[in-house]
């Protein structure tokens, strides 16, 4: 029985989709990597013109400075961001990048300096950050751009600490944010014993720490009514044993002479959020105190928080985590944006009850 033959109308329909399937294929395969590459400045580091520096004395180089919540705690909170800005124009971004104040506004204040509102003011400087090229790759330009960026920010904490001379002290940082905290630790904090007395907790989201990088004078956090130390981890899905990979195998840390070095195999840090120790049993979600998706809100909004959602373990230096099944626990967004700190918080209801305990147990220790 002869076939049918097909018409012209079909067989135009038919190339076409399989032109459609051959592109979304290629995009999927090689998308990334276009992408990546615009991203890429084409100016070694020695010879690019960074943007112009910030002057911490006036308000405009701070995405926030000294806000305050009604019934806040006594704490100073400094707040350092994570990666806003992509890349493609230069190594650092300007402080005045719209697309970059765009993300850091909608998306990383709400959920991850939110947290720490109620345990003090919280102030949040604006600094020339590595762009996301500059994480991505390994070169000496791309270190040479995140060493940059810890100028500002130590520019900043100064500034900070002259208008808040006392009381007790939080340092928080996300991301890059976190990788700059780290450095401000060891560099400004363990070596001043009068600010050391004044830490309550550093905290270092989401950041890949070297374990024995700490201040022997600034540890891990054993517990939560222990003040004057550390927590920090670096997050990974429970069933993403390749991004775990990748992370400890990419991963950079600053040694003691502020370079850029690789992790190789020394152990990093995890102290759970959770329960605010180093512990490595598996913590079940029911000791979880909410996550959430904060993204768009006003800062005096309080999220509401799913609780009991999210079961955790420190396990080889990082934070395994099963993800809450609700659709705003998705990561979505544009190439560049999956790459960044996620538009929402896993551990928010755990940082906030965190800050305020270690507060308090600053307080405690230094009654009287």
């Amino acid at each position: 029985m002869q076939r049918p033959r097909l018409t012209i109308g079909q067989w135009v329909g038919y190339v076409g989709l399989a032109l459609v399937v051959l592109f979304t294929v290629l995009v999927a395969v090689f998308g990334g990597a276009v992408v990546r590459s615009s991203l890429n400045p084409r100016v070694p580091f020695q010879t690019y013109e960074p943007p112009p520096a910030p002057d911490y004395a006036q308000a405009g180089a701070w995405a926030m400075r000294d806000v305050r919540d009604r019934g806040a705690g006594p704490a100073s909170v400094f707040f350092v961001h994570s990666t806003t800005y992509d890349g493609g124009e230069g190594w650092n971004g300007a402080t005045d990048d719209e697309q970059a104040l765009a993300y850091l506004r909608r998306v990383v204040l709400p959920n991850y300096a939110a947290p720490f509102a109620r345990a003090g003011d919280v102030s949040a400087p604006l600094y020339r950050q590595a762009s996301l090229y500059a994480r991505l790759t390994p070169r000496d330009d791309a270190r040479e751009a995140r060493r940059f960026a810890y100028g500002d920010v130590e520019r900043a904490f100064d500034a900070w600490l002259a208008r808040h001379p006392d009381g007790p002290i939080i340092l928080a940082g996300v991301e890059q944010g976190g990788e700059l905290v780290d450095r401000l630790l060891r560099e400004r904090v363990a070596p001043d014993a009068a600010l050391r007395r004044r830490l309550a907790a550093a905290y270092l989201i989401d950041t890949l720490v070297a374990v024995d990088g700490l201040p022997k004078d600034v540890p891990a956090c054993q517990r939560r009514d222990q003040a004057g130390c550390v927590v920090g981890w670096a997050q990974v899905a429970e069933d993403d044993d390749a991004a775990a990979r990748r992370r400890l195998e990419s991963a950079l840390v600053f040694d003691a002479r502020g370079q850029l070095v690789e992790r190789a195999d020394r152990a990093t840090l995890c102290v759970n959020p959770v329960t605010g120790s180093t512990d490595t049993a598996p913590v079940p979600s029911r000791l979880h105190h909410g996550a959430t998706n904060a993204t768009g809100l006003e800062w005096e909004a309080r999220p509401a928080l799913i609780a009991r959602a999210v079961p955790t373990q420190c396990r080889d230096g990082l934070l395994r985590f099963e993800r809450p099944s609700q659709e705003s626990f998705r990561t979505g967004g544009n190439w560049a944006d999956r790459r960044k700190t996620p538009p929402y918080s896993l551990f928010y209801g755990d940082l906030e009850l965190d800050a305020q305990a270690r507060v308090g147990a600053w307080l405690d220790r230094n009654a009287g």
